[in-house]
């Protein structure tokens, strides 16, 4: 079994003692981080090391944005787009070498989009579906068994959030965001792990914003997905979401994901 984990951890240096204890008590195979927030050469590559997490593919930048995988099976740099279209540091790719042979795993941050839904008024949320379009565009060129992983921003089911019409008009649950991850949902037949095997309307929150106590008023969204294509998806055996992190002293507003693959 090989078992890959997505986490919006928020900044890599900030959380690194939240990372590590994720990493010795859950031990997934692959890590993907978004949102990590670091230039490449500042990187904590130290703990990552120690713990046996040797194969390491990093595109970072200084204080926003940023992506890493990490794994302790070997891999091979595959791809870096830029679906942003300005230079920001939102995506990386990997090959899986050894008991992965020949998956390959993609590892997006999707941009949150600002606060306004409407691109006319609110240039971020015009970037954030044009990224969506550009991926979708290159989904309709996926000729090998893929897992895309991540920040993907958008809560697609009316049951990914805590209040579906208090939402209609929040960025993130839009019908226009909706429409376009599922334009891209459809590129490629990608198959929804979070809801293959949490199906709907069951809860399946991966965030919960700052602003309000999250465990007393739960008003989580579902953000971080893991989606496979359609050759890959009959290998997944389990999946699940590791919302105790979110207890953790000084967390990431997101929690991370965990998929198990009989490959």
């Amino acid at each position: 079994m090989v078992s890959i984990a997505t986490w919006n951890i928020n900044s890599v240096r900030l959380r690194i003692d939240q990372v590590e204890r994720f990493l010795t008590e859950q031990a997934p195979d692959v890590l993907c981080l978004q949102e990590i927030k670091v230039a490449e050469h500042l990187f904590p590559h130290e703990m990552f090391e120690r713990l046996g997490y040797v194969h390491r593919a990093v595109h970072g930048q200084k204080g926003y944005h940023g992506v890493a995988t990490v794994s302790r099976l070997p891999f091979r740099d595959f791809s870096k787009h830029d679906w942003q279209d300005n230079g920001e540091a939102r995506h990386i790719g990997i090959e899986l070498l050894g008991a992965g042979q020949g998956l390959i795993v993609e590892n997006v941050y999707i941009p949150a989009g600002g606060d306004v839904p409407d691109r006319a008024v609110n240039a971020k949320f015009g970037q954030k579906l044009d990224f969506l379009g550009r991926m979708t565009r290159w989904a309709d060129a996926i000729d090998r068994p893929t897992l895309i992983v991540g920040d993907f921003n958008v809560a697609p089911l009316d049951c990914d959030v805590y209040d579906h019409k208090a939402l209609l008009k929040v960025v993130s649950h839009t019908p226009i965001e909706v429409e376009t991850l599922g334009t891209f949902r459809d590129a490629h037949g990608w198959v929804d792990l979070g809801r293959r095997f949490i199906p709907a309307p069951e809860r399946n929150y991966s965030w919960w914003s700052y602003r309000s106590y999250w465990r007393e008023k739960d008003q989580g969204r579902r953000l971080d997905h893991m989606w496979a294509s359609p050759e890959l998806a009959p290998q997944a055996r389990a999946h699940r979401f590791v919302e105790e992190t979110r207890r953790w002293e000084q967390p990431s507003d997101h929690v991370p994901l965990i998929t198990e693959f009989d490959l």
